[in-house]
């Protein structure tokens, strides 16, 4: 599993909304056309998304929280040759937050499927939206 660290000029809860919010995946997560949830777990977070890329690439991941420690863990249910697996962890630091995001992708994917999976794209991008967004 590769894992990647940034920091971040927001605070950790506005990080944290932001990367457990399914309908906000489509505006920062590179590739990704759909995110639907297909059920909601404990406090009315996704515990399964179905993901549909750009490419022919789908798949869904279940999802694990850890709310006091601002984390959540994934792992693909259907589609788990093409699907990810890895953390997210999100801490306060400075006057930000600081971001660890863990990745793992699936033995089956494709050259393109494989790029759509950089963890350090994914970082940075999700930096990048952070960073443009008003802060809240």
């Amino acid at each position: 599993m590769r894992t990647v660290t940034a920091y971040i000029r927001r605070s950790p809860e506005a990080c944290w909304r932001v990367i457990v919010d399914p309908v906000l995946l489509t505006h920062w997560v590179p590739g990704l056309r759909r995110a639907v949830v297909i059920s909601l777990g404990p406090f009315n977070l996704p515990a399964e998304i179905h993901f549909e890329f750009s490419t022919s690439l789908a798949y869904t991941l279940v999802y694990t929280y850890d709310l006091a420690a601002r984390s959540m863990r994934f792992e693909p249910r259907l589609g788990k040759r093409d699907g990810v697996r890895g953390y997210v962890r999100i801490d306060p630091f400075d006057e930000g937050a600081r971001i660890e995001y863990g990745l793992e992708v699936g033995e089956a994917r494709s050259p393109a499927d494989v790029e759509l999976g950089d963890v350090d794209a994914l970082v940075a991008a999700f930096v990048k939206w952070m960073h443009a967004e008003p802060a809240s």
